[in-house]
């Protein structure tokens, strides 16, 4: 049991939660918070690195027959954790702000929803699968997210890098609302008494 505990796929899981307060640590390295160009650089290539364990922990345990209870509990928390701490950092430093603000929310909102509706159902024994549109959705959210975490200092490498990543959040927004709605209507049946 401990081997499976400790087998890569988790070790990657483990690897993506620790990134969340390295990530948030880069814009705090002087006591407060400071986008500086080496925060949001080294905070991006912090996210990156973790948003690849995403894909590559679920797809070796897969092939290599390494599925465990713990890497099917802590694999969506640490994507959890990943997406919110970064959507919390950009709106406190003020990357997202105004009515994107409202996109952040939206997916925020639906990642708790979702969350609590999959402990409900597993309660009752009753796995939601993953469809391909949620896929798309994490992968948009993932772009979203690193366009915003490089940010001005991406403006000056890649033109309208902020203003790319605020697409994709809106775009990740609309397939939040998408498959949070899917979600919920596929536990709905079980959900009524």
């Amino acid at each position: 049991m401990a081997s499976r505990a400790y087998n890569i796929p988790n070790l990657l899981t483990y690897a993506r939660i620790v990134a969340v307060p390295l990530i948030v640590l880069c814009f705090f390295v002087e006591g407060r918070l400071q986008s500086s160009e080496f925060a949001r650089w080294t905070g991006l290539g912090i996210f990156v690195v973790a948003s690849i364990t995403d894909y590559l922990d679920g797809y070796l345990a897969r092939i290599w027959n390494q599925t465990s209870n713990i890497g099917k509990m802590l694999d969506p928390i640490a994507d959890k954790l990943l997406v919110a701490s970064v959507l919390l950092l950009m709106a406190a430093d003020g990357t997202i702000a105004g009515w994107s603000l409202w996109a952040a929310i939206t997916i925020l909102c639906r990642e708790i929803l979702v969350s609590g509706l999959r402990e409900y159902l597993a309660a009752l024994k009753v796995s939601v699968p993953v469809t391909q549109i949620a896929k798309w959705k994490t992968t948009a959210q993932m772009f979203a997210l690193a366009f915003l975490l490089a940010g001005p200092a991406g403006d000056k490498v890649l033109p309208f890098t902020t203003e790319i990543g605020i697409g994709l959040l809106w775009i990740a927004a609309l397939l939040t609302i998408y498959t949070g709605y899917d979600y919920f209507r596929a536990g709905l049946k079980h959900m009524v008494d």
